[in-house]
């Protein structure tokens, strides 16, 4: 993850960057430099030359990468493909909040085949509660002018999808159909950022309920039931994948390898920075660009600790029976001051509630059908 730019254009009341703990941001420069691109770019490249992966996927984020400029943004794609591609294949995708789209910035993306991900709460009302300007004005408007450019035929290709924050005040079908609206080619939902010293709305430390996945739980089984599927949704897939005896590609559920590495606009290297969400400098890691490989950042004990699996997991969660395909959840809703991130997710009771509904559907309707019953189920 590249940080190209570090402001933002919309000040959204939930924001992980601007509102929380970590206020790192305020030193960054507000743009990447070009030598910082360049470093990036050597070093994905002697990455991909000693690993051979078959590809690295690179997301542009910020802040609101959009404000670095169409020529920046094309320039850091360019230097990317060159250093890499001899290596390995590139994928290229930017997380905006879509208000400056246009047809000429998405004529850019389209040459430099950079697909977006655009990030939407919903309809006018649901996405307008938290995803405001600076004035308070709401960003619905511009973003759903830029999501039907988006869907265009000419531009349809670069269309990644549309990423939504939960708001469990907001009603779940609504949101969902509104969102189906715009035809993305795939969705997810994210849960707010939140832990057990600073507990995500609606989530009690000290209570059973389910608010998240009461909401997830109706969205989930008119996705599931309709046919043919109007667009792919990430958290569901996955949990699907894994009860069929497949990996998770997601970073909220299942032991997949969290390979995130993020590189700040002043070539910092960091980790997830969800982890920013936990104490000041959470995401920090004293190692930057010019100096460190990432193989030199992944031997750290921090990201050794996120890759361990199972056994580096508190008691609580080594006993569980989901934990297969729980994986505890996003390492950053682990955390508790007092210990540290030996925990089970904040989350537990909305994850073991929505697991246990979708592994359920799943195994009934292969039995149903007669199929056998895999080893991850």
């Amino acid at each position: 993850m590249l940080k190209l730019h570090s402001r933002c254009n919309l000040a959204c009341r939930y924001c992980y960057v601007y509102r929380n703990v970590d206020q790192s941001w305020r030193e960054q420069p507000v743009t990447m430099s070009r030598e910082v691109v360049d470093l990036a770019a050597k070093r994905i490249a002697e990455h991909a030359q000693r690993h051979r992966p078959p590809y690295v996927t690179i997301i542009f984020h910020g802040g609101e990468p959009l404000l670095a400029g169409a020529d920046f943004i094309a320039a850091t794609a360019t230097a990317i493909r060159v250093a890499a591609e001899p290596f390995t294949r590139v994928d290229l995708r930017i997380q905006t909040n879509g208000v400056l789209l246009d047809e000429a910035l998405l004529a850019v993306l389209a040459e430099h085949r950079i697909r977006v991900g655009v990030s939407l709460d919903g309809g006018l009302a649901a996405n307008d509660q938290h995803r405001v300007f600076a004035n308070g004005h709401g960003s619905f408007q511009a973003v759903a002018r830029a999501l039907r450019l988006l869907n265009e035929e000419r531009h349809r290709p670069s269309y990644g999808g549309i990423l939504c924050t939960i708001n469990v005040a907001n009603d779940p079908l609504g949101v969902y159909r509104d969102l189906i609206a715009f035809q993305p080619p795939r969705m997810n939902f994210l849960l707010p950022h939140g832990n057990w010293s600073a507990p995500p709305p609606g989530r009690s430390t000290m209570g059973t309920g389910t608010p998240y996945a009461d909401w997830l739980i109706p969205i989930f089984d008119e996705w599931y039931r309709t046919y043919p599927q109007q667009t792919t949704v990430r958290l569901f897939e996955s949990i699907i994948d894994m009860v069929l005896g497949g990996a998770t590609s997601s970073e909220a559920v299942g032991f997949g390898p969290d390979g995130l590495i993020v590189i700040e606009c002043d070539g910092s290297i960091e980790q997830n920075d969800s982890l920013k969400t936990t104490v000041d400098g959470g995401a920090a890691t004293g190692m930057h660009l010019r100096d460190s490989t990432f193989d030199e950042v992944n031997e750290l004990p921090i990201f050794r600790a996120q890759q361990a699996g199972p056994a580096a997991l508190s008691t609580t969660c080594q006993a569980c029976p989901l934990v297969e395909l729980c994986g505890v959840g996003l390492y950053a809703h682990r955390y508790r001051a007092d210990n540290g991130f030996d925990n089970p997710s904040v989350y537990c009771p909305d994850l073991m509630a929505l697991i246990s509904h979708i592994r359920g559907r799943v195994l009934f309707d292969l039995t149903r059908s007669g199929q056998p019953v895999s080893s991850g189920a």
